[in-house]
């Protein structure tokens, strides 16, 4: 067999694998990526090194597309207790699930978003068992409002979203560029509230998320954060919020199956042609 004649062989079939090896790679210098996994819309964040959910109120969708008690039995066998720090709604430390803990809206109690995110890991869902709530900085402060801003409130600050860990916050001012309902003068901001210009995520409404930290002091409370205002707070756990799960770092990309047939058959290509040469080689 010529070389000449299978070198142009050989190179398509290298371009070929290239391509369907991209196909699988994300762009990690950009702040906000969006990419399908496993079925599954994802948007990888390089600040926070976290992949969100692209539906922000995923629960809720899901509530919408399988039926309310059917998720909610789903999510109870998969995590029938949570555990967190004793409190007046768990003396014990450990908490039943019940049904109550959920709206049809997709808003939570605080058990009950920790109670969905392990429901997420259990079905392994967009290829990721390690889902969680995001964390914040807990400072100890008393927690904010409108007239009580401290260090970690992510609010009325000049450094908003940018103390390490505050996940949702990160995402709110870094990423999405939005503005606290004052600014750092304390002056009132007509256009602040969540942006998402880009449309990176659906249903990222004004709403308060939970956090997956404790409010260290009283851990009858969680922190949240309020994607209307641009702050950061304290609510009763028993409070129902909305619930945003992340999945530490980028999540591993699983080929679609048309990529992995391009490769295969990339690959046998190239094989064919190494057969065929050895066989030329033995001839001689």
């Amino acid at each position: 067999m010529d070389m000449k004649l299978a070198l142009p062989a050989i190179k398509s079939t290298l371009i070929a694998i290239t391509l369907a090896l991209n196909a699988f790679s994300l762009n990690a210098q950009a702040a906000l990526t969006s990419y399908t996994n496993a079925g599954a819309d994802l948007v990888y964040s390089s600040v926070s090194n976290v992949t969100w959910t692209k539906d922000a109120n995923l629960l809720g969708s899901l509530f919408a597309s399988q039926g309310f008690n059917t998720v909610v039995n789903n999510i109870i066998a998969a995590s029938p207790t949570i555990t967190n720090t004793p409190n007046f709604f768990s003396p014990t430390g450990s908490y039943r699930i019940t049904a109550s803990d959920f709206s049809s809206n997709g808003q939570t109690s605080w058990f009950g978003a920790m109670a969905y995110v392990n429901y997420l890991n259990s079905i392994n869902y967009a290829g990721s068992n390690q889902w969680r709530l995001p964390t914040v900085t807990d400072t100890g402060t008393a927690g904010c409002n409108y007239s009580n801003n401290g260090t970690d409130c992510g609010y009325n600050s000049a450094t908003n979203g940018t103390a390490k860990s505050d996940e949702l916050a990160e995402l709110y001012y870094q990423e999405l560029g939005s503005k606290a309902i004052y600014d750092a003068n304390g002056d009132y901001q007509p256009d602040y509230g969540i942006q998402d210009p880009d449309n990176k995520f659906i249903n990222d409404k004004s709403s308060v998320y939970w956090s997956g930290t404790e409010y260290a002091p009283d851990p009858v409370v969680a922190w949240g954060f309020g994607s209307s205002s641009g702050f950061q707070y304290r609510g009763g756990k028993g409070y129902h919020f909305s619930a945003w799960a992340v999945s530490p770092g980028q999540i591993a990309a699983v080929p679609e199956p048309e990529n992995v047939a391009l490769l295969l058959a990339g690959l046998g290509l190239m094989a064919g042609v190494v057969r065929r040469k050895q066989k030329s080689f033995a001839k001689k």
